[in-house]
Order: C-alpha cells, then sequence, then structure tokens
C-alpha cells in the first residue's frame, strides 16, 4: 500500500549523514544508491554506518561498511 518512506544514513554516533529518500510511494521494490557523501556532498570517511529504513509502520535499522 502507498506510503511515505523515509532512508536515512547515520554514522557511529547517532548524527544523521544524508538522508537519501524522504517520499510517498506507492507499493513495490526500490532501490537507492549512496555515493558516500553527507548532505553537503562532501566525502566522508570510511568506516561503519548505519542506514535506517522507515516505511509506513515498518522501521529497520541495519549497519554498513563504507570502504574507500
Amino acid at each position: 500500500e502507498p506510503c511515505h518512506v523515509e532512508l536515512t544514513v547515520y554514522n557511529v554516533a547517532g548524527q544523521r549523514v544524508a538522508t537519501l529518500v524522504d517520499v510517498d510511494k506507492e507499493a513495490g521494490f526500490r532501490s537507492a544508491l549512496w555515493d558516500g557523501t553527507n548532505q553537503e556532498g562532501n566525502r566522508i570517511a570510511s568506516g561503519i554506518y548505519f542506514y535506517r529504513l522507515v516505511a509506513g509502520d515498518f522501521v529497520q535499522t541495519k549497519k554498513m561498511v563504507l570502504l574507500r
């Protein structure tokens, strides 16, 4: 069903690094690419980051590694 979708990247300190998706979407499979930059477009350091996906009542947080 259609819902608001938000996909956000955080660093290990819990600070928001980038918001990749923040829109209303129809049901279906989607993908998003992150180029390793912050909201200002600056490249960020290699390391461990977390992404948080919120779609309606669904919330999921996962760990990822950025390697340069």
